[in-house]
């Protein structure tokens, strides 16, 4: 097996049961790609038509406000996977930009490469429903988070569920993230 398919292979195995004969031929379909530290790979305005799954390396999944202000909405680490869903499926234009937060490599899945493996791997539908319900449940975490949890809590999961964020992020684009300003955040550090 190509070491670069490793980890995919490993987190949809975990998913469902896929024979080494549906491997090799889905695994066939996915494209290399490596990214430079702060390009974007996708730009909001813009259809979104591939799902990023991360190897190595970290991506800022993003929008712009109506104050023209960037607002970090998710970080997707090694063995996860990165897209804006709605666009992709739709093929409607992104509301998100996607932007490497460090030299990263991922493996590219193409729209048709995900509506084939629907049809050719035998549990190909089971995959994209739980994936789906994965995704699902990071945006309702985290729309509930804004409104239920205070900053400390959300800045405690952050770090429970990141533990290496900061080394990774700058401080800002994490204060984005917890929806609260820089400061505050220095000062949730040093409570800590």
């Amino acid at each position: 097996m190509n070491a670069q398919f490793k980890n995919i292979h490993k987190v949809i195995s975990s998913y469902i049961e896929i024979s080494d004969e549906e491997w090799a031929h889905y695994s066939s379909m996915l494209q290399v790609k490596e990214i430079k530290k702060k390009d974007i790979i996708l730009s909001e305005g813009s259809v979104c038509k591939e799902v990023f799954f991360i190897n190595k390396g970290l991506l800022r999944i993003f929008f712009v406000d109506n104050n023209g202000e960037e607002k970090t909405f998710h970080f997707a680490l090694e063995k996860t996977f990165a897209t804006d869903y709605k666009s992709f499926l739709k093929e409607i234009p992104s509301n998100y930009s996607i932007q490497a937060m460090e030299d990263t490599q991922v493996l590219v899945m193409s729209l048709d490469m995900i509506l084939g493996g629907y049809k050719m791997l035998t549990n190909g539908e089971k995959l994209g429903r739980l994936l789906a319900e994965d995704y699902f449940f990071m945006f309702n975490d985290k729309i509930q988070a804004m409104y239920t949890q205070t900053p400390l809590e959300r800045y405690n999961d952050l770090t429970s569920s990141f533990p290496k964020i900061f080394q990774r992020v700058p401080q800002h684009l994490i204060a984005s993230y917890l929806n609260i300003s820089s400061v505050h955040l220095s000062r949730l550090i040093n409570a800590s």
